[in-house]
């Protein structure tokens, strides 16, 4: 059943945007009473059946609601470093997305090479994620925050940070974390957090992690640590 993206439904009648209504219309070649499902963003998944396959506003009549659809008791927030090549800090969303990350903020640290993300681009990333992988509750995406502004904010739950130094002790992520925590994790950009910026986190409630031996590329990092949570989560 095709999964559409459906922000702001109320009601038993919904209208798609016209990039969704499109899509169902002409690329899929969708028809009436043809069933489909819509998620909301806010945790909540729709079934309903099309009325009217307008491919400017493909009407849709809905038939039922699960609310709170795949909800969880835990939350992860990750905070990784942009990346030169855009393309890798992508697939990092998509995959994380794909495996229930709930926030994500671009962290600028001290050897960040790229400053910025393209927002419009990412968010678009993690709406075909969501409808990929069924996701009924959208991950959020700030605005990049420098490194020292985002540990000074009080954070709920286990914090961590990833790093690849090996003069401080690093503990393994199942030996710090319980199941059911909020967690936040810091990855680092190509060059890894400074000696700095590690020891200032620390000071400020996160504990030092590893991912493994393997020396991670950052994409690879973040999804290795969200996958870490998913896992612990089972």
């Amino acid at each position: 059943m095709q999964i559409f993206y459906a922000p702001g439904i109320k009601g038993d009648d919904f209208i798609l945007d016209e990039n969704e209504s499109k899509h169902s219309v002409r690329a899929l070649r969708m028809s009436k009473g043809d069933p489909v499902r819509l998620i909301d963003g806010t945790g909540n998944l729709y079934e309903g059946i099309i009325t009217d396959p307008d491919p400017k506003g493909c009407r849709i009549k809905v038939q039922k609601i699960i609310q709170g659809f795949e909800r969880r008791d835990y939350s992860l927030h990750i905070a990784i470093s942009p990346l030169k090549n855009p393309e890798r800090f992508d697939w990092f969303v998509e995959k994380s997305v794909e495996l229930g990350i709930d926030e994500i903020t671009p962290l600028i640290c001290r050897n960040s090479e790229k400053r910025s993300i393209r927002q419009e681009r990412v968010n678009n990333l993690i709406i075909s994620a969501m409808k990929q992988s069924l996701k009924a509750k959208m991950t959020r995406l700030n605005t990049p925050e420098d490194f020292t502004h985002f540990i000074a904010r009080e954070r709920r739950g286990r914090l961590m940070i990833a790093h690849c130094s090996y003069s401080m002790e690093r503990r393994r992520i199942a030996d710090i974390y319980k199941k059911g925590e909020n967690a936040v994790i810091l990855i680092g950009p190509e060059g890894d957090f400074s000696n700095e910026e590690v020891i200032t986190a620390v000071e400020k409630g996160y504990v030092p992690v590893h991912l493994g031996m393997a020396r991670l590329r950052t994409e690879t990092a973040g999804i290795a640590a969200c996958h870490s949570i998913y896992f612990l989560n089972q």
